[in-house]
């Protein structure tokens, strides 16, 4: 008998493929996200439930040829000089009329990655999302949401094809959280703000470490060519204590001037307060870690079947809470798309990090470089509407 995960797995590839058997539906709105970039794609339906899901995988190559043959900074194309399945998901839907619910299922490195440090089942790494909304007929557009979901933070998102470069920022791996799992409410106010609080265990994790809860507030302000988003969270984040917050202010300018050129600055400020520190048992203070970083990006379409998209940014991992090293990091990438038909892409992608420390392996050599150059060549084929 197969094991159940490999069952679950055949499963989900069939699923990824079935044929259509539903009428296709109008593409998301490209303004929704900092991270939409217009490639919509078909919806497909059974009954009162949608369905969207890809595939996704690249070739990465690292001019550093490390032993371990590992991308190092990198969350998702994280394995080198190889090729590898970044994912395969599957997502279900029902729209909110007035109950309705959404599941994210998958499989692949980027699952792994996401749910690092998740100390439940390990089933809950299959599942990137999954909750249920409420948004009562009368009250002016406030939904409800509880369950796990991806974090408000961030200027992009886990799926590679809503974002505008294949590899994810320095911000976007080390800076924020992935997940969470709780309740949620937004509410628009007005034709142009909409705002919002959650009250969640923590940061990427279902079971919780600790009986503290983390508190997010969310507010955003669109208009037809500029949507600026601030996300703050605070709460304690260590096992089995409940002293010592961590916070996160992140915020996301996005300007699109023109239909073909979209622009993004992404901003982030963390503070973690670990242990305290003791002298001959007596307390003396709770020790604190920073971290900043800001990054910017834009997209230009060549037609309708080419984007160009570079990528520049700068992260201060003041304390090495996040990387592990005090040091000051820079990356610039360069991404061609393009785009073979509706629901699939390709993407070729030049990027370089660099330090003010040695971090980087080159060969065998651990931490013996100052920098690190990859090249990508990344495929994404998928359906339904992107968000």
């Amino acid at each position: 008998m197969l094991p159940t995960k490999c069952v679950f797995r055949m499963a989900l590839l069939a699923l990824l493929w079935l044929p259509a058997g539903a009428q296709t539906a109008p593409s998301a709105d490209p303004s929704a996200s900092a991270s939409a970039d217009g490639n919509g794609s078909r919806e497909w339906s059974v009954g009162p439930i949608n369905f969207s899901g890809l595939l996704d995988g690249y070739y990465s190559l690292n001019f550093n040829h490390p032993a371990s043959r590992s991308n190092q900074l990198r969350n998702f194309d994280v394995k080198a000089n190889q090729f590898s399945l970044n994912m395969a998901k599957l997502v279900m839907e029902h729209a909110p009329d007035p109950l309705g619910f959404r599941v994210d299922l998958g499989f692949g490195r980027a699952f792994d990655m996401i749910h690092g440090s998740e100390t439940g089942p390990e089933i809950f790494r299959n599942i990137e999302q999954a909750f249920v909304s409420y948004k009562p007929p009368k009250a002016r557009g406030l939904q409800l949401d509880f369950g796990k979901f991806v974090t408000n933070a961030g200027a992009e998102v886990i799926e590679t094809h809503s974002n505008w470069n294949y590899s994810r920022s320095l911000l976007f791996a080390w800076a924020i959280p992935y997940y969470h799992f709780g309740a949620r409410v937004t509410v628009p106010l007005g034709g142009h703000f909409s705002a919002g609080v959650s009250l969640v265990n923590g940061w990427n994790n279902v079971e919780d470490n600790n009986s503290g809860k983390t508190v997010g507030f969310t507010g955003a302000v669109t208009s037809s060519k500029v949507t600026w988003t601030h996300n703050y969270y605070v709460g304690p984040e260590k096992s089995e204590v409940n002293r010592g917050y961590r916070h996160l202010y992140d915020t996301t300018l996005l300007v699109t001037p023109h239909p073909t050129a979209s622009f993004y600055l992404n901003f982030d400020y963390g503070t973690d307060q670990g242990a305290r520190l003791l002298r001959d048992g007596v307390p003396l203070e709770f020790s604190k870690s920073r971290w900043v970083g800001v990054a910017g990006a834009a997209r230009f379409a060549v037609g309708k079947w080419f984007a160009i998209a570079p990528r520049l940014e700068w992260f201060h991992d003041a304390d090495g809470f996040s990387t592990g090293t005090v040091q000051k990091l820079k990356e610039f990438t360069l991404t061609g798309e393009f785009k073979m038909a509706q629901g699939v892409l390709t993407r070729l992608e030049y990027r370089r990090d660099w330090s003010d420390q040695p971090f980087f392996d080159r060969g065998a050599t651990p931490g013996a470089f100052k920098h690190q150059n990859t090249l990508l060549a990344g495929f994404v084929a998928y359906f339904g509407p992107e968000r």
